[in-house]
Parts: C-alpha cells; sequence; structure tokens
C-alpha cells in the first residue's frame, strides 16, 4: 500500500511540475499556449531557471504577448545581466512593436555582449538603417557579413546602407553579391539598376529596369527610369517610357520630361 501510494504521489507531483525537456518540445513543435504553461510549471518548482524563462519569453512572442515577453527577459537580466539572448529578446520584441529606437539601445547591448551572433548584428543593423544611421549600420552589416558571407540578405541592406552614405561603389558590389546568391530579388535589380545609372553604367542599368518590368510591368519607377536609361544611350524610345511613367504619376519622369522636348 505504502508504495502504492508512494508512486501515485510520484504521479501527481508530475502533473504539478513542468520540466523543461518538456516545455522545449512543445515549443519546437508550435504548440506555443502549452508550453508556456509547462515552463510556468516548471519554474514554480525553480524560479531561477534560466533556460525556461528564456523558451517561456519566446513561447510568449510567438503568441504576440509581448509585454509578458519582456518581463521574462527583464527576469533574466535580473540574473544574469550579460545574458545577450534576453536584450536581443526584448530587442526583437520592441522591433515587432515598431519601436525602433528602444530596439536600437537594447541590440546594441545584446551584440556587445555576444559580438559573435549573426541574427543580433543582421537585426541591428537594420535597426540603424531604419532610425537613418547609415554609417553605423553600414558598420554592423560588415560585422554579420564576415560571419555569413553568403547571406544574400546582408549584402541587399548594406547596400542600402552604402547607398545612404555616398557610397555608390560600394552599394553596386554589395547588390551585385546579393544577387549573385539570390538572383530572383528584384528589389536589388532595381537598386543595383538605380546606382549604375548614378556611375554612368546605364546600358546595365537598363538591363536590370527591363529585368524587374518583366516581372513586375506596373513598377511605373522602374519604367521612368528605364525611359532616361535609354535616352542616356540615344535610344529615343525612351520617351515613350517616360511619357506612360508619366502619365501613371512617377515623380521621376515629371523631374526628366525635358529631355523628351
Amino acid at each position: 500500500m505504502r508504495n502504492l501510494l508512494s508512486f501515485l504521489f510520484l504521479i501527481l507531483l508530475g502533473s504539478c511540475f513542468g520540466s523543461f525537456s518538456e516545455g522545449e518540445r512543445l515549443f519546437r513543435s508550435g504548440a506555443y499556449e502549452e508550453a508556456v504553461k509547462e515552463f510556468s510549471k516548471a519554474l514554480f518548482l525553480n524560479v531561477t531557471d534560466i533556460k525556461s524563462l528564456h523558451l517561456r519569453a519566446r513561447s510568449y512572442e510567438e503568441l504576440e504577448a509581448f509585454q509578458e515577453a519582456i518581463e521574462d527577459y527583464k527576469s533574466i537580466l535580473k540574473l544574469d545581466p550579460t545574458y545577450a539572448q534576453a536584450h536581443a529578446g526584448i530587442g526583437k520584441v520592441y522591433w515587432k512593436l515598431e519601436n525602433y529606437r528602444q530596439a536600437e539601445n537594447h541590440l546594441l547591448i545584446a551584440a556587445k555582449h555576444d559580438p559573435k551572433d549573426f541574427e543580433i548584428l543582421f537585426l541591428l543593423g537594420r535597426t540603424l538603417l531604419i532610425n537613418e544611421r547609415y554609417q553605423s549600420a553600414e558598420e554592423f552589416f560588415q560585422l554579420a557579413k564576415e560571419l555569413k558571407p553568403k547571406d544574400a540578405r546582408v549584402h541587399f541592406y548594406q547596400g542600402m546602407a552604402r547607398s545612404q552614405i555616398g557610397d555608390i561603389l560600394g552599394a553596386a558590389g554589395s547588390f551585385n553579391m546579393s544577387l549573385r546568391y539570390d538572383p530572383d530579388n528584384l528589389t536589388a535589380k532595381y537598386n543595383r539598376g538605380l546606382v549604375l545609372m548614378l556611375i554612368g553604367y546605364s546600358s546595365w542599368a537598363l538591363e536590370d529596369f527591363d529585368a524587374v518590368l518583366k516581372e513586375k510591368p506596373e513598377h511605373v519607377e522602374a519604367l521612368a527610369h528605364r525611359g532616361v536609361a535609354k535616352l542616356n544611350l540615344n535610344d529615343r524610345t525612351g520617351c515613350n517610357d517616360l511619357q506612360q511613367a508619366l502619365a501613371r504619376g512617377s515623380i521621376y519622369a515629371r523631374v526628366h520630361q525635358d529631355k523628351c522636348k
């Protein structure tokens, strides 16, 4: 009888107190609400379990319970102020809330404590880009690129940052590399066309604008830029492109319509 009672007690205990491994399994399978419950039970038994706090915070993120996620990340930082992923987690939450100033602050701290985490560096670069801190953004994209040199995204955003700081040749190189690893990125092709025009390579720019318009014929600014690229090459059919773009409201076509008078 005593053994039976002990066995039943263990079963009851197991149902009351969760385990990290079960919570992790639920999290990995996408059962975030169940994962939160499991981690909450585990934390009832051990309130300083950083791993459970971290994955519960991540589960809250997936459920868009952002305040609860931030509270868990802050609880981690009380236990370990240098825990980079907690700072990064708060930064990611603020990113999702479009509070990019706060996101930048926390991601900078995260990068300080873990300067080799690609995702932290990459998101920090994007945040700095949005916050118009272009030089800093370019520098963090460079650090991220050193960790993942074949990631098309980091080349693309570095190209955007370089465009803003006036490094046109560098921007063209970045967009080239982005397209090497992701040749279907129409935004990269369009932006490469823009910088190629700026450095005087209108024939190459024309190829990019043609490629964009083949996939997105409604892209009015690509149409306007193609028109100017053609005119730069003494192809008067560019006026047709400019007139069509002007009729569809293109600002660039309006600025350059005198080329066809």
